[in-house]
C-alpha cells in the first residue's frame, strides 16, 4: 500500500484479509484527529491509515529488537516470527473501536466508556465479520490479549509494542499529524533502532548505554518525541476552535441519547459523516430545537464562542469541585442545570435565546508519565524513563507543563461581544467562589 508518510507499506495475505472487512472499513470514516479538520483543513487523514501505518511502525521496532538480539544473544531476546504475525496483526486493529469523534463523546462528555476498555474490544472481534476472520486465522485469543491485557498470559513485550509511553502508534501518528497539519513537529526515526527485549524479564526497553557511556543523542531523541507529544497537545488537539467544535457534537449526541434516537450501539458502527447526517435528520424530525441549531452551526462552521476559560493553573482551588459538580460521567443533572439556568437568565436580558455550553477536557490530559523503560548508565537496570527526571530538567518541565494545558470552558451561541461581556459576569457568579477566569471578551 502507497502511504503519504512511510512510502511503500507490506501486508501479508493474512492481514488484507482483516482489511477486507467491514469492521476495517469502517475506519476509513473515521478522522485520526476529529474536528482539528475545521482548523487545520488537510488534517482529513483516517484512522484507517493510521492503523496501517503503525503496522509499518510494529514492524521497524520488531526487526530492530531482532538486530540487537543478534549483537547480544545473552542478554536480548528474539522476537519469533509467529509473535511478529500476532503483534502485526494487533497493530492493524488497535484503534478498530474507535467510534466517531470519540475523545469528545467518551473521554471529555463521558457519554461512552473509552474506545480501548476490554468490553469493546471483545464486541467489536466477537461476533463480527473481523472476528470470524481472526478466527480462522487462529488468532482472536493472542489478538485481544495483546489490545487488552486480558484473556491469556503473554509476555511483556507484547502490548509495549502498543501500549507504552512511545510505541509504534505514537511513532506513526506524530509523523502523520505533523504531515496533515503541515506542522514542522518530527522527531528523527532513527530512535527506533535502540529498542531491546531483555531477555530475562521479557520486557522492552530504549539502550541509552554504548561501552559504559550515555548515548546523549538517543535520550535526547526520547525526549524530542515526547515534547513533540506536547507541541501537537497545545497547538492541535486542545486548539480552542477544535474543543468548541468537540463540544458541540457531543452535545447533539447527548440530546439524542437522552430523547432516545440514538444509542450506543449505533455509533459503533457509524463513520463521522453517517453520525453527523444522523443527528441532523433528528434535529429536524423530532422539533428539538437545541439539537437542530447545533446540527446546522457545526455544518456552517459556525462555533460556539468562549466566555470563561478557567486554566488549572489559576483554579487549582475549584478545579476537582468543577469536575465533580459539572462533569463526573454518568451524572449530567447538575450541568444541565446549570446551563438552563444561565440560559433562561440570558434569554431574559438580551431578549432571545442563547445556548450555553459547559466543557472540559478529562482529568487524564494532566497525566502523561513518561512509562518507557530505558536503560542508562549507573541506572541499576532498566527503569522507567520518568525516574530520571532529576537529571534530565526537559523531563520535569514536560511533566510540569501538561497540567497548564487543562481549561474549564464555558460557550455560547451568542456572538455580541457586549452580550458575551455580561453572561460571563453571570456565569462567575453561578460558579463555586473562587473561580479565575483568563478570558478577555
Amino acid at each position: 500500500m502507497r502511504d503519504p508518510v512511510h512510502g511503500d507499506i507490506e501486508l501479508t495475505q493474512e492481514e488484507v484479509r482483516l482489511v477486507d472487512t467491514a469492521e476495517f472499513q469502517r475506519l476509513r470514516g473515521i478522522k485520526q484527529l476529529g474536528t482539528a479538520y475545521l482548523v487545520f483543513h488537510g488534517a482529513t487523514h483516517s484512522r484507517f491509515e493510521h492503523s496501517v501505518g503503525t503496522v509499518h511502525m510494529t514492524q521497524r521496532l520488531l526487526d530492530a529488537v531482532n538486530k540487537n538480539a543478534a549483537r547480544d544473544p545473552a542478554g536480548c531476546a528474539r522476537v519469533s516470527p509467529e509473535e511478529q504475525r500476532i503483534l502485526r496483526a494487533a497493530a492493524l486493529l488497535h484503534d478498530v473501536t474507535h467510534i466517531p469523534f470519540g475523545h469528545n463523546i467518551e473521554d471529555q462528555t463521558g457519554l461512552l466508556p473509552r474506545h480501548d476498555v476490554p468490553e469493546r474490544f471483545a464486541s467489536v472481534l466477537g461476533d463480527t465479520e473481523l472476528g470470524a476472520a481472526l478466527d480462522a486465522l487462529g488468532m482472536r485469543r493472542e489478538v485481544l490479549a495483546v489490545l487488552t491485557g486480558e484473556g491469556l498470559e503473554v509476555p511483556s513485550f507484547w502490548r509495549q509494542v502498543l501500549s507504552d509511553t512511545i510505541d509504534s502508534d505514537l511513532m506513526d501518528y506524530l509523523r502523520r499529524d505533523a504531515y496533515y497539519t503541515g506542522l514542522e513537529l518530527r522527531y528523527d526515526l532513527r530512535v527506533a533502532d535502540y529498542f531491546r527485549v531483555d531477555r530475562g524479564s521479557q520486557r522492552m526497553f530504549v539502550d541509552c548505554e554504548k561501552q559504559g557511556m550515555l548515548r546523549e543523542d538517543v535520550l535526547s531523541e526520547l525526549v524530542r518525541m515526547l515534547e513533540t507529544r506536547y507541541h501537537f497537545s497545545e497547538r492541535v488537539y486542545y486548539h480552542h476552535a477544535k474543543i468548541a467544535a468537540g463540544a458541540l457534537i457531543a452535545r447533539m449526541v447527548e440530546l439524542a441519547f437522552r430523547g432516545g434516537e440514538l444509542a450506543a450501539a449505533d455509533l459503533q458502527g457509524a463513520t463521522d459523516q453517517s453520525l453527523l447526517d444522523a443527528l441532523t435528520r433528528i434535529g429536524r424530525a423530532n422539533g428539538d430545537g437545541r439539537l437542530r441549531r447545533f446540527a446546522d452551526r457545526f455544518a456552517r462552521r459556525e462555533l460556539p464562542k468562549r466566555v470563561l476559560v478557567l486554566p488549572a493553573a489559576l483554579n487549582a482551588s475549584v478545579q476537582e469541585e468543577l469536575l465533580d459538580r459539572y462533569c463526573a460521567a454518568g451524572r449530567p443533572d447538575e450541568r444541565l442545570a446549570w446551563e438552563a439556568g444561565l440560559e433562561q437568565r440570558a434569554a431574559a436580558e438580551f431578549g432571545r435565546p442563547v445556548d450555553v455550553l459547559m466543557y472540559a477536557p478529562a482529568r487524564s490530559m494532566q497525566l502523561k508519565e513518561a512509562r518507557t523503560l530505558v536503560r542508562l548508565p549507573g541506572s541499576g537496570g532498566i527503569r522507567p524513563l520518568a525516574d530520571f527526571g532529576a537529571d534530565v530538567p526537559r523531563l520535569h518541565d514536560l511533566a510540569a507543563s501538561y497540567p497548564r494545558l487543562w481549561k474549564f470552558y464555558v460557550l455560547t451561541s451568542e456572538r455580541d461581544r457586549a452580550a458575551r461581556r455580561r453572561l460571563q459576569q453571570m456565569c462567575l457568579e453561578a460558579l463555586p467562589a473562587g473561580c479565575v477566569n483568563a478570558l478577555r471578551v
